[in-house]
């Protein structure tokens, strides 16, 4: 059975925007990005493409305040007024980001009260972020049992527990099989329905029909 679309809250902030302006970042004295420059409104996504080491996921990072800029401005217009870029923003990685030893439900559970400044009534329950990525049954499973792909989709409910506007995912689809990355899509199809911004890195179709594309390799 299909879930069910998670329906947008009425108390909605002022509308987002996302600007990037010029963007550079060094390493080793050498420049490996250099004047990246987009905007989103919300409800938009960015599909960041190029070939390996063209500076996909330095990008991301920057974006994310990981890694310091050399140059150029990133600001989250809108929103919560009194909230960080950091505490509005889901960054997700290669690494899954939970603990071996506990179950799923404990991993998500430690993550929704980590990464919620507030109670926010587009989060999800664990157990609905878990049927949302086809993991329902892995609830009280070890995280560390679970196979690549279901820890995946694990970490992929880690965005849904505790809602961020804007997510930056560095080739989330990995190691999924294809039902999953329908089922991925369309939580993204639905966040960005919420009024939330997306970001993503990925050599590989995301689902995302409407998605502005950013060509890296374009830029140098």
């Amino acid at each position: 059975m299909e879930h069910p679309p998670h329906r947008p809250h009425a108390d909605f902030h002022s509308p987002l925007r996302l600007r990037v302006e010029n963007l550079a970042v060094a390493r080793g004295g050498r420049r490996v990005l250099d004047g990246v420059s987009f905007a989103l409104s919300g409800g938009e996504a960015l599909v960041v493409t190029g070939r390996n080491g063209v500076g996909k996921s330095t990008m991301l990072r920057a974006i994310a305040g990981l890694l310091p800029r050399a140059g150029g401005t990133v600001a989250l217009e809108g929103g919560a007024a009194e909230a960080e870029l950091a505490q509005q923003t889901h960054y997700l990685a290669h690494a899954d980001g939970m603990k071996a030893a506990l179950t799923v439900a404990e991993n998500l559970d430690f993550w929704a009260g980590y990464l919620s400044r507030e109670p926010d009534p587009r989060s999800r329950s664990v157990a609905d972020a878990l049927a949302v990525v086809g993991l329902s049954h892995a609830l009280d499973a070890p995280f560390g049992a679970l196979s690549a792909g279901q820890k995946r989709r694990a970490a992929l409910a880690r965005l849904l527990v505790a809602f961020r506007p804007l997510w930056l995912l560095d080739e989330p689809m990995t190691a999924l099989d294809r039902g999953s990355r329908e089922k991925f899509a369309k939580a993204m199809r639905d966040h960005c329905a919420l009024g939330g911004l997306i970001v993503a890195a990925t050599h590989e179709p995301l689902g995302l029909e409407e998605a502005a594309e950013l060509p890296l390799g374009a830029l140098k």
